[in-house]
């Protein structure tokens, strides 16, 4: 059996980009509109300042307005709160993102439920979460909706296939599980309390593995032609005492098995940042009354 296709993220990112930099430009021309972001970094993690800097540039990038709030580590709550409903009123803001984690002082789902639930581009408050889960219209998290995006290309009508989703977080594995719900797919949500693990994921046609374990997924996990998305970023040490990022599936064995795979890094990550960018001009849309341009 030859080797499985690999899903390449950075190229499908790369054009999910470019739809949304014409949607900016068409709700420019159109309606005077440009769609603005606010990103809220709150102290000085590097993963984080490395990964708001790219939203900051990618933002740019697209012709969208790019709003930046980097707060000392020793930040209150309170001066976090007024900011995010200094955000919520201004009306060139059409996205707040409040980069995760917080300092320990911080309660995240207090900041998280002052978001306007029309900015919250995230797709974390709860208001969006309910309508994901009864099928309404619902900002989606940014990861589920760029995995959904890969599998329907690479796999096209996923209506009546089986998936399993390997992880429970409400960042990713719950909204993923009512996204494929909403295709018609027959769903398992697996965890730690999971009987027969292999077994279960042996039984899908659809494996999305999001545990933050590296490795964990073997290959003679997956079904013979299965569609693997790999939402796992584990750094581990390599040879010579480098790190390196894998996922959290063992993708040297599950390459010879799948039917198609993302690989680690390259595959689901930059997905994350250009979905971002979508809802921003999906929240913008809506918040103006107008219909999200063709591209």
């Amino acid at each position: 059996m030859a080797d499985a296709k690999i899903i390449d993220g950075k190229a499908f990112a790369a054009k999910v980009r470019e739809r949304v930099g014409r949607q900016v430009a068409a709700l420019k021309d159109k309606h005077d509109l440009t769609p603005g972001l606010a990103v809220v970094l709150v102290g000085e993690d590097p993963a984080s300042q490395v990964y708001v800097r790219n939203k900051g540039k990618q933002t740019a990038e697209s012709g969208m307005n790019s709003f930046e709030h980097k707060l000392d580590i020793s930040t209150g709550q309170d001066t976090l709160l007024a900011l995010v409903n200094q955000l919520n009123d201004d009306p060139k803001v059409h996205g707040i993102l409040v980069q995760l984690p917080l300092p320990d002082q911080i309660d995240e789902q207090a900041v998280l439920a002052a978001i306007d639930p029309a900015k919250d581009v995230d797709g974390f408050h709860v208001v969006n979460v309910g309508r994901l889960s009864t099928g309404s219209e619902a900002l989606v998290p940014c990861t589920p909706r760029g995995c959904l995006m890969m599998l329907k290309d690479a796999v096209g009508d996923l209506s009546g296939k089986k998936a399993i989703v390997v992880g429970r977080s409400n960042i990713v594995g719950k909204p993923m599980f009512q996204l494929l719900l909403g295709e018609s797919c027959t769903v398992t949500v697996a965890h730690s309390r999971t009987q027969d693990l292999p077994g279960e994921c042996r039984e899908a046609d659809i494996l999305v593995a999001a545990v933050g374990r590296p490795g964990m997924i073997k290959g003679d996990w997956i079904k013979p032609g299965a569609t693997v998305i790999d939402v796992g970023i584990n750094r581990v040490e390599g040879e010579g005492g480098k790190t390196r990022l894998v996922g959290d599936v063992d993708f040297d064995s599950a390459v010879k098995v799948a039917g198609a795979i993302t690989p680690v890094p390259g595959g689901v990550g930059p997905m994350t940042i250009a979905c971002l960018l979508a809802n921003t001009v999906t929240a913008a849309c809506r918040q103006h009354g107008v219909e999200e341009p063709e591209a």
